[in-house]
């Protein structure tokens, strides 16, 4: 891939363990493109992304989005050694908005049905954050609605990097 992106950039990286939805996929990838963040699809896909199956999924911001696939979490870290990887997930005992972001962080989500592996968050305890949900009964936040609420800290917290127009 030709980098157009190199310029714009947010300095944060976004990825997605074993993505299922394509709706989903397709709302982060348009945040990603909004605030020029690298996006990095990580495993096995629940869906095809050849442009076909992409524009019938009306996913229509995906050539805007710096992408890249990655087979697995040991080539996702391999591709980005010098970033620090966050994990989201709803058992995580630190608040996202207890947690100081710095530019190149990457923010790691899991399956949309499972999360994250549990052998991932034992093994990285301490960079493993939640959002806090009030309502007890509820199990969790749709994914493209997470990766929103903390990508969004992390870019106030590093002082919008290429802040374009509002919305």
């Amino acid at each position: 891939m030709t980098n157009k992106y190199a310029e714009r950039t947010s300095h944060l990286h976004v990825a997605l363990l074993e993505p299922e939805i394509p709706p989903n996929t397709g709302n982060i990838a348009r945040l990603c493109g909004a605030t020029f963040t690298t996006l990095h699809l990580v495993g096995r896909l629940g869906f095809r992304t050849d442009e076909k199956a992409v524009r019938r999924a009306g996913l229509d911001y995906w050539d805007e989005v710096e992408i890249y696939q990655h087979t697995t979490m040991a080539a996702l870290y391999a591709a980005l050694p010098q970033c620090r990887f966050l994990y989201l997930e709803t058992t995580a005992e630190r608040a996202y908005t207890e947690f100081q972001f710095l530019p190149n962080d990457c923010l790691v989500f899991g399956r949309e049905t499972k999360g994250l592996p549990e052998e991932l968050l034992r093994e990285n305890r301490e960079r493993c954050l939640y959002i806090p949900m009030p309502n007890s009964q509820v199990r969790s936040l749709n994914l493209a609605n997470s990766v929103s609420i903390v990508l969004y800290e992390a870019l106030r917290q590093i002082g919008f990097p290429d802040a374009g127009t509002a919305v």
